[in-house]
């Protein structure tokens, strides 16, 4: 039994060393934090350029994305642009005359499936007849009077017009009245 309470005393020993070493070790941290602070001057400059860095970073990545979406449009726009005579020959095709209707319904359902993909990606056809000339979106190849359209407004269109967004990718040539 003396070994037993030999051993309980031992243990209580290094139980109260254990903690008077804690204490002590807290104490040292607190000593230590006090004498190695730095100074406000320091950490006002310090926190300073952290704030400046991060700003910097924060403005960096949304320079990037902005230009990874411009590139984006811009590479769109131009696949779209070498694909718009292959839609206006199907668009040809839909409307020449043919003996064969299941020919046509066929160049109507590819004609229909390739405006479908380009309205996905955000193409869209410029309006023009009816309209007011718009330099921005229409390109006058000629021009008619009619007394019965206003100044300015499109009497015919040649060849249609396309655009992503704002962004025109081929202008409509059109015939403007008056």
């Amino acid at each position: 039994m003396e070994k037993n309470e030999e051993k309980k005393t031992n243990k209580n020993e290094e139980i109260d060393k254990k903690d008077e070493k804690t204490e002590n070790n807290e104490k040292a941290t607190k000593n230590v934090e006090h004498k190695d602070m730095v100074p406000k001057q320091d950490y006002d400059e310090l926190d300073d350029r952290y704030k400046r860095v991060l700003a910097e970073f924060e403005n960096s990545k949304k320079r990037h994305n902005k230009e990874k979406e411009s590139l984006y449009s811009s590479v769109l726009a131009d696949v779209v642009e070498s694909i718009l005579p292959i839609l206006d020959n199907l668009e040809n095709a839909a409307k020449a005359e043919t003996k064969d209707t299941e020919y046509k319904k066929g160049i109507e359902l590819v004609l229909k499936q390739f405006k479908d993909v380009l309205k996905s990606k955000g193409v869209e056809e410029i309006k023009t007849e009816g309209e007011t000339f718009d330099p921005a979106y229409h390109e006058a190849v000629s021009s008619i009077q009619d007394k019965n359209l206003g100044e300015k407004e499109i009497a015919q269109e040649y060849r249609k017009g396309y655009k992503i967004g704002n962004r025109v990718i081929r202008h409509s040539m059109v015939v403007v009245a008056n």
